[in-house]
């Protein structure tokens, strides 16, 4: 699916400071955690909770934040629809990747079990 450039370029520069609060409420108004949040966030970037810490007090865009991920190779494995987007008909990888952290944590949200969340190859 093709975003456009206008798109792909507001989620780029996007703070991960400004959404961040946004993932813990929605996380938490649906009884899950903070520390499940940062498990999810860390199986799909590499981040421990002190760089997301550090990321958030830098207002490290989205951009930033992916360029110094290591994205977990079972990434693809996240599929369906976010935002209105099929995850895997997304062309732009940033884009590809923040839809990525969406769907997570609208999945744990959801009240998934952490095992389906953080996805193995089978």
């Amino acid at each position: 699916m093709t975003t456009t450039k206008e798109h792909d370029q507001r989620i780029a520069s996007m703070t991960f400071a400004s959404v961040y609060p946004h993932y813990v409420t929605k996380v938490e108004k649906k009884g899950r955690t903070e520390a499940e949040l940062h498990e999810v966030i860390a199986w799909l970037t590499g981040y421990c909770p002190a760089d997301l810490t550090r990321l958030i007090e830098s207002n490290a865009t989205f951009q930033d934040l992916f360029a110094g991920a290591t994205l977990n190779s079972n990434a693809s494995l996240i599929t369906g629809t976010i935002c209105g987007y099929r995850i895997e008909e997304i062309e732009t990888p940033l884009t590809k990747q923040v839809r990525y952290l969406d769907k997570l944590v609208d999945e744990l949200a959801k009240g998934r079990k952490m095992e389906k969340i953080l996805r193995s190859a089978k």
